[in-house]
């Protein structure tokens, strides 16, 4: 058994340090996923195929993600470092990964295909390093915050990591990146992750003192075959969607609409039966409410992973915009989301207390929905920050009430292996909607597939109904 070294005392600060990390990790997945990788790969590519190229940068990303920060966790949870369990890694995947990002300066000079494929090792290697940092960084609260204190604690970390980060990017990066200074933006990401770092250092992070448990792979070779079958469908249903397409012809939007939700649906829902099947605990597929759950989860997340991925082609699209505007207000929204996220966390929370999570959950979907509904159909920009905002509520209500539905369903000797598989549907839905969506956007439309982001959260919805939910 691993024993936690939990302080006697903790003073305000230790808050801070301890989840500083999380701010330089957002604001790095937004300035890299939402704004610069977009960028460079519609200069490589050109505009008729962005869409199917950047989403096989996603997928590879995202799987390859997945499994460093399973395989890191475990190596951290084990470490005999005098620095301690986590800062080693966090301090190593930091550096490592600011020399990445910073040639990127360099990447963004290539021309065609050449850049592309630089681009795509690139990010997958930075990929690779940011989940070095993710990984350990997520062990801060469990190992040094007292239980009774961890509440607080994750409330510091939801403000770190999600409404703060946003608002830098918004307000400070994207007009950088808009007026062509892209070594600025660098710059200022590669400094904050160095500053970010610099502060967790200063946690007061003991080495572990008794010898751990000898390493079970088991559970890492699971999350390979589950990562290797999800992959493989997706894939699969992409090669699918990219040979009808020619077949169909000039068809109608409504056709490649259902051709595209169909493909995401089929992912989501085989993915899951396929992933789980493969793993090495057969109780766990046979837990039908949490097999369900992972699908509803999944499904809503399609939605919500890619409408920030894809921001900047939709607005390219919808207005017209020149690629200036369109990276000011794709990096814009995203910070009226956060800070929506944040306003209305706390209610959710109460709203998930006194009423069924179930509901919520339902409710949290077709929420989502009418707030695509609203991005797809207006014709002002003021609309679109109105459609951040609904989409920032039903992402908060989304959060709490499916996490806490999670509780409610699993076994609670077992809780921490059962919500873990969820990063699982993290993962695949960033995957899904980018590999998929990707391609019938390049021939359809980025106004279609944000219209299917929207149908994807009212299939979240409808998931959820499958669930049942035992009897206290």
């Amino acid at each position: 058994m691993i024993a936690e070294t939990v302080p006697q005392k903790l003073h305000w600060y230790d808050y801070l340090t301890i989840n500083i990390n999380w701010f330089a990790i957002t604001l790095r997945t937004s300035v890299l996923g939402g704004l610069i990788v977009p960028l460079l790969v519609q200069t490589y590519v050109g505009e008729s195929q962005k869409g199917t190229y950047f989403g096989t940068i996603r997928l590879w990303a995202l799987m390859v993600a997945l499994l460093t920060q399973a395989l890191i966790g475990m190596f951290s949870d084990r470490s005999h470092s005098r620095m301690g369990r986590r800062r080693p890694f966090i301090l190593a995947g930091t550096l490592l990964e600011v020399v990445v990002i910073a040639c990127l300066i360099w990447i963004a000079g290539l021309r065609g295909m050449t850049g592309y494929a630089v681009l795509f090792a690139a990010y997958l290697l930075s990929m690779v390093l940011s989940n070095f940092s993710q990984a350990a960084t997520q062990g801060f609260i469990p190992d040094l915050v007292p239980p009774e204190r961890r509440g607080f604690a994750s409330g510091v970390k939801t403000l770190l990591e999600v409404p703060l980060p946003l608002v830098i990017v918004g307000l400070v990066v994207s007009p950088m990146i808009s007026h062509g200074n892209l070594g600025a933006a660098i710059a200022v990401t590669c400094v904050t992750m160095l500053a970010c770092m610099g502060l967790a250092m200063l946690v007061k992070e003991e080495p572990l003192a008794t010898k751990p448990e000898p390493l079970d792979w088991k559970p890492f070779f699971s999350l390979v075959l589950m990562t290797a079958v999800f992959t493989v469908i997706i894939l699969g249903l992409g090669e699918i969607v990219k040979r009808l397409i020619p077949v169909l012809g000039q068809a109608s939007h409504l056709v490649y609409g259902a051709i595209g939700v169909g493909a995401m649906l089929l992912a989501v829902v085989g993915g899951v039966f396929a992933a789980l099947e493969v793993h090495f605990d057969k109780s766990i597929r046979r837990n039908r409410p949490f097999v369900w759950l992972v699908i509803s989860r999944l499904a809503a997340l399609v939605a919500i992973n890619n409408l920030a991925t894809f921001l900047l082609y939709f607005f390219q699209e919808k207005f017209s915009m020149p690629t200036d505007k369109a990276v000011s207000l794709a990096g814009l929204l995203p910070m009226v989301l956060g800070v929506f996220i944040l306003l209305f966390g706390l209610v959710a929370g109460w709203l998930c207390d006194r009423f069924s999570r179930k509901l919520m959950s339902v409710l949290a979907g077709c929420i989502g929905a009418a707030g695509v509904g609203i991005m797809v159909l207006g014709n002002s920009i003021t609309l679109m920050y109105v459609a951040a905002g609904v989409i920032g509520l039903a992402y908060a209500l989304f959060s709490v009430a499916t996490w806490a539905l999670g509780t409610d369903i699993i076994p609670q000797s077992r809780a921490a292996e059962f919500l873990g598989l969820q990063n699982l549907a993290g993962a695949g839905a960033g995957a899904i909607g980018a590999y998929i969506g990707g391609t019938i956007a390049d021939h359809s439309g980025y106004l279609l597939l944000v219209t299917m982001f929207g149908v994807m959260f009212l299939l979240s919805a409808v998931a959820t109904l499958f669930i049942q939910v035992p009897r206290k």
